[in-house]
C-alpha cells in the first residue's frame, strides 16, 4: 500500500489539472464570443433615422382656410389635380418630379412668397392647382382607388426627386398641349432661363385642345384690345414669331402688340392664332393650349406612349437639368415650421 499511495496522489493531481484547465480556458473565450457577438445587434440599436417629413401649408381658396400636409401627400394632391389619371405612368411620374421640384423651390426660397393667413403656397393656378382626398373622392366617385393608386404608385416612384440645373433648383413650369414646339422662356416672360429653351413636341397634335375655335364680338374685340377697326375685313399684320412658332409680335388696329398680350386681353388659349371677320364677330383659332414654355402635359404622354421613361421626358423638355434628391432641402424645410 505504501508504493500505491505515491501513485495515487499523482493521478489524484493530473486529475484535477485535466478538469480545471479545460475550464479555464473556455471561460476566458467564452467571455470573448459574447462580444464578438454585440456588433452584429447594433445595427438594430442604430438605425438610420428616416428623412424629416416636411408639412405643407396650403391655403384652400375655396374656404380660405389652411390645409396642412405631407410634403409627398401633397405631391399627389397636385399630380391628381394637374394631369389626367388615365395619362401614362411615366408622364405621371414626370409631372410627380415638377410638382414636388415647384414646392420645394417655393419653400426654401429666401423671399418668403406673399400668401393668404401666411400659408406656404395657395390651390390655384397662381402656384399649382391641389385637391384633398377628400375633393378627389367626390370627383372620381367610385373611381376613386384605382385612380389614386395610379397617382400614388407615380409619386411614390419618384419620392424625393427634384430636378435641379447647376446645383439650383429649378421652375418647373408646364402646361397642357404646345402648338408642335415649346416656348423659349424669354419670349413669353422676361426672364432667359437655360433649361427652359423651344424644343419639338409633335406628339400634341393628338390632344384634343390641339386646337381650339373662339367668337368674339366685333365690339368686344376692339373694347378688349383698346383699338378701332370700323369696316376693314384686314385686322392685322403679323409682325414676328418666336422660335416656338407663337406670334411674337402683331399690328393692329394701329397698335402694336405681343402674342402674350392678346392672349391675355383675349383670355385665348394659346398665343398661337389665326383669326378672321364675318360680319360683327370674330372667329378665332388658336393652336395648342397654354403659355407654351416647360413641359407639355400630352406631350409627356405622347412619348410616353411610345417608350420613354420620365427621365427621357424630363431630358426632353427640360435641357441640361439632373434629377437629383430633395434629402438635402428636407432639414431646411422642417426647420421653418
Amino acid at each position: 500500500m505504501k508504493h500505491w499511495k505515491p501513485v495515487l496522489f499523482t493521478l489524484t493531481i493530473i486529475g484535477i489539472v485535466v478538469i480545471l484547465i479545460p475550464a479555464l480556458l473556455v471561460v476566458p473565450f467564452s467571455g470573448q464570443l459574447e462580444t464578438a457577438a454585440e456588433p452584429e445587434q447594433l445595427p438594430k440599436v442604430k438605425q438610420k433615422k428616416e428623412d424629416p417629413v416636411a408639412s405643407i401649408n396650403v391655403f384652400r381658396n375655396q374656404t380660405n382656410t389652411v390645409e396642412t400636409v405631407d410634403l409627398e401627400d401633397y405631391v399627389v394632391g397636385v399630380v391628381a389635380a394637374e394631369m389626367p389619371s388615365s395619362f401614362e405612368m411615366e408622364a405621371l411620374k414626370a409631372q410627380a418630379l415638377t410638382a414636388r421640384t415647384f414646392v420645394t423651390k417655393t419653400l426654401t426660397s429666401q423671399k418668403k412668397k406673399e400668401t393668404p393667413a401666411d400659408a406656404d403656397i395657395t390651390d390655384t393656378v397662381n402656384d399649382q392647382v391641389y385637391l384633398s382626398d377628400e375633393e378627389l373622392r367626390a370627383q372620381w366617385g367610385n373611381q376613386y382607388e384605382e385612380r389614386r393608386k395610379r397617382i400614388q404608385e407615380a409619386v411614390q416612384a419618384t419620392k424625393g426627386q427634384i430636378l435641379t440645373y447647376k446645383d439650383e433648383l429649378i421652375t418647373p413650369s408646364f402646361f397642357s398641349t404646345s402648338n408642335g414646339y415649346t416656348e423659349n422662356s424669354e419670349d413669353y416672360w422676361q426672364n432667359s432661363l437655360p433649361y427652359l429653351r423651344s424644343v419639338e413636341s409633335p406628339w400634341d397634335k393628338k390632344s384634343p385642345k390641339y386646337l381650339q375655335e373662339t367668337k368674339i364680338a366685333l365690339s368686344e374685340f376692339e373694347r378688349l384690345l383698346g383699338i378701332q377697326i370700323g369696316s376693314k375685313t384686314d385686322i392685322g399684320q403679323i409682325i414676328s414669331r418666336t422660335d416656338g412658332k407663337r406670334i411674337a409680335q402683331i399690328k393692329i388696329g394701329g397698335k402694336t402688340l405681343t402674342g402674350k398680350e392678346v392672349r391675355e386681353k383675349l383670355n385665348l388659349k394659346s398665343s398661337d392664332f389665326t383669326w378672321y371677320r364675318t360680319g360683327n364677330q370674330i372667329v378665332i383659332t388658336t393652336k395648342g393650349y397654354g403659355h407654351g414654355v416647360g413641359m407639355s402635359q400630352y406631350g409627356a404622354n405622347g412619348m410616353a406612349q411610345e417608350g420613354k421613361t420620365y427621365k427621357e421626358i424630363i431630358a426632353h423638355y427640360y435641357k441640361d437639368v439632373t434629377i437629383n434628391e430633395a434629402t438635402a432641402y428636407l432639414p431646411t424645410i422642417t426647420a421653418k415650421k
